[in-house]
C-alpha cells in the first residue's frame, strides 16, 4: 500500500467503523489518498494492517468519531449499525456527517436518518455495489440518499471510493441498494440454470458462456461469476448470508411499497435454501444448490474452492 504524502487540502478527518471484507479495502484507499482515518472494528485484530498504514486505531466507536468530521459505517446489517451508532452518538462533535455504507432496510435507514437529526447530526445512507474488487479498484457503484447539501459535502471523498450518485432523499439509497440486489441475484440464479443445461443438454458450458459474450446476455455478472461458476470457485466474495439478507429486505420494501415481486420471492427461497455452512461462501455459489436440486448433474469437474 502506498500512502501519498500530500493529503487533500482541507481533507475532513474520517472515521472508519467497521473493517470487514469490504470495510478494510476502502478504508486503505482513503489512507492511499491521504485522508487521516480512524478505523474501528468489533475485532480489533482487523485493523491490524490498517493501523500499520497510517490508521490510527481506536477501542470504542465514541473515541473513534470524537475528532471525525466524517463517519463512515461498513456494517453487517441495519441492528448492528444502529447499536454502534447509538454507542457513538454522544462523542459525534457539532457539524459531523455520518455516512452509512452498510446495506440495510429502507425503514431502518430512515429510522437512523431520524435519530440522527434529533441530535442535530447529518446523514446519509450510501450502499455500494461491486463487492471486494470494486472496493480495492476503488470503482463501486455508490448509490446515495440524503439532502444535496449533504451530499456535495461528502461527494470528493466518495469518489476515492468509487462512482457516487445522488438518488432521492433519506433512504432512497437503500432502495436503489436492493433494487441492484434483485438484478444480482436473479441473474446469478439464471447463470447457474443456463450454463447447467448447457452441460446437461450436451453443450460445452465454457464455449456457451464465451459465445453468449457481446449479445444481448452480455454482462458483468456472466463475465465475472459465470467464469466462477465455470471455476467453481465459490470463495467469499458478496456472501451468500449477505445475499439472502438483502433478498429479505427486498420482499419487506415490496410489502411496505404495497407491491408483489413473485421472482424475488423464488430468489430468497433459492438462497434461504442452501446449507448454513455455504452461508460464508461467495453468492454464485447458488449453483451448488441447482445442482442439488439436478442429482448427478455437476457443472465441470474442477474441486469447489471454498473459503
Amino acid at each position: 500500500m502506498t500512502q501519498q504524502n500530500n493529503p487533500p487540502r482541507h481533507s475532513p478527518c474520517i472515521a472508519f467503523l467497521g473493517i470487514g471484507l469490504m470495510g478494510a479495502p476502502m478504508a486503505a484507499r482513503l489512507l492511499e489518498a491521504g485522508y487521516r482515518v480512524t478505523v474501528w472494528n468489533r475485532t480489533a485484530a482487523k485493523t491490524a494492517a490498517l493501523v500499520a498504514a497510517g490508521a490510527i486505531p481506536a477501542a470504542t466507536p465514541a473515541a473513534a468519531v470524537g475528532a471525525a468530521d466524517l463517519i463512515i459505517t461498513m456494517l453487517d446489517a441495519g441492528p448492528v449499525v444502529a447499536d454502534v451508532i447509538a454507542a457513538a452518538t454522544a462523542a459525534i462533535k457539532p457539524g459531523a456527517l455520518v455516512i452509512d455504507m452498510s446495506s440495510t432496510r429502507q425503514d431502518e435507514a430512515l429510522a437512523l436518518h431520524t435519530t440522527l437529526a434529533t441530535h442535530g447530526i447529518a446523514c446519509l445512507d450510501a450502499p455500494v455495489s461491486g463487492g471486494v474488487l470494486g472496493a480495492q479498484a476503488g470503482s463501486l457503484a455508490i448509490m446515495v440518499g440524503g439532502a444535496v447539501a449533504d451530499f456535495e459535502r461528502a461527494r470528493t471523498v466518495l469518489q476515492v471510493l468509487g462512482r457516487p450518485t445522488l438518488v432521492g432523499g433519506a433512504g432512497s439509497g437503500q432502495v436503489a441498494k436492493l433494487c441492484n440486489q434483485l438484478i444480482v441475484g436473479a441473474t446469478l440464479n439464471v447463470i447457474a440454470e443456463a450454463l447447467l443445461l448447457a452441460q446437461a443438454a450436451g453443450a460445452d458450458p465454457v464455449a456457451v458462456r464465451q459465445a453468449l459474450r457481446g449479445g444481448f446476455a452480455e454482462s458483468r455478472l456472466l463475465e465475472v461469476h459465470g467464469q466462477r461458476m465455470l471455476d467453481r470457485d465459490f470463495r467469499a466474495g458478496g456472501q451468500v448470508r449477505s445475499q439472502a439478507k438483502d433478498m429479505d429486505n427486498i420482499l419487506v420494501a415490496a410489502a411496505n411499497a404495497g407491491i408483489s415481486l413473485p421472482l424475488a420471492a423464488l430468489v430468497q427461497a433459492g438462497y434461504r435454501a442452501l446449507p448454513a455452512t455455504l452461508a460464508g461462501a461467495d453468492q454464485s455459489a447458488i449453483l451448488l444448490g441447482l445442482e442439488q436440486a439436478n442429482p448427478g448433474l455437476r457443472l465441470g469437474r474442477r474441486d469447489d474452492q471454498l473459503s
